[in-house]
């Protein structure tokens, strides 16, 4: 079954866990390629691509988001190299992380990870999401894992987020039914399948899988 995103719009992936929801997102920035079938960006197939030129085009935040021991701006910065410090904390401080650099000893500066300062699980999906903005990458792909993070961390991750997808193609693997009410579609994938798509007011009256999550939601 065949999908696209037109350029600035959102597309939810829904369904039940082991579904193929990540996988599908997995595809774009060729974590894995496909084994039939072709996933294009701009028209262009990514297996034709120079994988540096893709990488350019995608920002992606996944659920296991891997902070290096090295300082909080080097951590940013791993998405574009060149940035000055200043773009490295307008980035910290669009993904809600002004609270995490006011209470690191030598701020941005700090190391992170062993030796140095450790974060709790939201405030690295925070740090992760700073990343990605500070690439300012046309195409987003957010495995969306809020699931771990206390409310509070959780609104300032949803605040993050919006920040980071704001006039961008975003790819979001949805967790929580209420975050992608205004998706412009949504595709619910179960065993491999697309088994519905369309809007929330469509998938509630065409898609019994949906109905059924929305409820158990």
């Amino acid at each position: 079954a065949s999908f696209s995103v037109p350029a600035g719009s959102t597309l939810a992936l829904v369904g039940p866990s082991g579904g193929g929801k990540s996988t599908c997102a997995s595809l774009i920035p060729r974590f894995w390629d496909v084994s039939s079938g072709r996933v294009l960006v701009g028209g262009v197939d990514v297996r034709d691509m120079d994988p540096h030129e893709l990488m350019d085009q995608v920002a992606f935040v996944f659920q296991t988001n891997q902070l290096f021991r090295q300082t909080l701006a080097d951590n940013v910065r791993a998405s574009k190299p060149t940035a000055t410090d200043d773009e490295v904390r307008a980035a910290l401080s669009a993904a809600q992380c002004d609270d995490i650099v006011a209470k690191l000893p030598q701020g941005i500066n700090t190391m992170l990870g062993a030796g140095g300062a450790y974060l709790s699980g939201g405030e690295v999906q925070r740090v992760a999401l700073a990343r990605a903005i500070l690439k300012d990458a046309p195409i987003v792909v957010l495995d969306e894992a809020t699931a771990f993070a206390d409310p509070e961390n959780e609104a300032l991750i949803q605040q993050a987020i919006s920040k980071l997808v704001a006039g961008k193609s975003l790819i979001v693997v949805a967790h929580r039914l209420n975050t992608i009410r205004n998706a412009d579609q949504i595709l619910v994938v179960a065993n491999g399948e697309i088994v519905g798509r369309g809007i929330q007011e469509e998938l509630l009256e065409n898609c019994p899988l949906y109905r059924k999550m929305w409820q158990d939601y």
